[in-house]
């Protein structure tokens, strides 16, 4: 290998360039006019990434994006609103679990680990139970690699007058946002993702008046978007100490994904890396947990080989020798791992990959039987 680094084939931290790295160089002053810069053009790209300029506004909160979904929930649903959760993988589940840690009454569409949730379910839901205000879904579940239809989803809750929140987290940047066509009252990512950028902050983008009416709704100080929007429209700063080289580095990845291409020069290569590895993998005799129409272009999961043999953290600590560090399953109802598509990835690391697979089942005396 020609790296002394290894690729993170994840979904989050990612492998980022040396451009991005290089950003975090510089010391920032975190009330310093120089650094409300920054932040005010990591706001503004943003919204323009979501086509949100005119109708939504961009809050950034210190932390994981498991922090931002927690304060955009926290800061959007009323002590007495009611959440229709739409689960298939962890993150959904996650969501369902934070409502409850912050006594918001919720429901949930529980699809298992191999199923979307479909627009006709939800609308059905709906119809059925009124006092449903919002509706919550995860637009890449990445416990499964699952894509969900997150547009039919948004225009059933859209017609039913309720407030849809998006889980973009591992979406937002490679897959389509179009907040003038998908109608969203708020939409969850963080720095981490298909941006490119390193771990430190998410972001909510939300319907200006959606927001404008939350004040005093947070359970928290710290995630209250509600103020943390207030406090920047008017001063420019964050609320409290941000981190501010990961804001830096994050701008600097916010220009090579325009110099990309955009969200259509990302989403073309993101879908060539799993083109190009799932091939590779099932030439290799491994199965994808879904079909193809359901496969993000964001990571994949394959089920373990039946082999007794195999054993993952051998499987994995021989790929990590080889420089490329997989993430291991996340489903309740198979053996798996899982092999992301994002980051600072290209034809060649792909294909070094599956170089080292196949090196890696050698090595464990493993033989499987060619699946594609």
């Amino acid at each position: 290998m020609d790296t002394q680094e290894p690729y993170l084939l994840t979904p989050g931290p990612i492998t980022t360039s040396m451009r991005t790295k290089k950003a975090m160089l510089h010391d920032w002053g975190s009330w310093d006019d120089d650094f409300n810069e920054i932040t005010a053009q990591v706001r503004e790209r943003l919204l323009k990434a979501a086509n949100a300029e005119e109708t939504h506004v961009c809050v950034p909160v210190q932390g994981s994006g498991s922090f931002a979904v927690e304060a955009t929930l926290g800061t959007l649903v009323p002590k007495e609103g009611k959440v229709l959760v739409l689960m298939n993988g962890a993150y959904g589940q996650r969501m369902g679990k934070t409502l409850d840690y912050m006594g918001r009454a919720f429901v949930a569409l529980d699809k298992g680990d191999y199923e979307p949730p479909r627009g006709e379910e939800v609308e059905k839901i709906l119809a059925e139970d009124p006092a449903i205000t919002h509706v919550a879904v995860v637009y890449c579940e990445t416990s499964s690699g699952i894509l969900n239809p997150v547009q039919e989803i948004a225009e059933v809750v859209h017609a039913a007058g309720r407030s849809l929140i998006i889980d973009a987290m591992s979406a937002f940047g490679a897959l389509p946002v179009d907040a003038q066509t998908l109608p969203f009252d708020a939409l969850i990512s963080a720095a981490n993702k298909c941006f490119e950028g390193v771990p430190g902050f998410g972001y909510a983008i939300i319907k200006k008046p959606v927001l404008a009416a939350s004040q005093g709704r947070a359970h928290s100080l710290c995630l209250d978007l509600y103020d943390q929007w207030v406090y920047m429209e008017k001063t420019g700063q964050w609320r409290f100490t941000p981190p501010t080289h990961v804001v830096a580095a994050f701008l600097e990845a916010m220009k090579e994904h325009e110099e990309e291409g955009g969200v259509q020069g990302r989403y073309q290569r993101y879908c060539r890396n799993r083109d190009r590895m799932v091939a590779g993998m099932r030439a290799l005799g491994f199965k994808t947990l879904l079909e193809d129409q359901w496969l993000s272009p964001v990571i994949t999961t394959f089920f373990s080989p039946e082999a007794e043999e195999f054993n993952f953290k051998t499987f994995y600590n021989l790929l990590k020798e080889r420089n490329f560090i997989i993430y291991p399953g996340k489903l309740t109802e198979a053996e798996s791992f899982r092999i992301g598509c994002i980051g600072q990835l290209h034809d060649e690391q792909i294909d070094q990959l599956i170089v080292a697979v196949q090196e890696v089942l050698e090595a464990m005396n493993i033989t499987l039987k060619k699946t594609a």
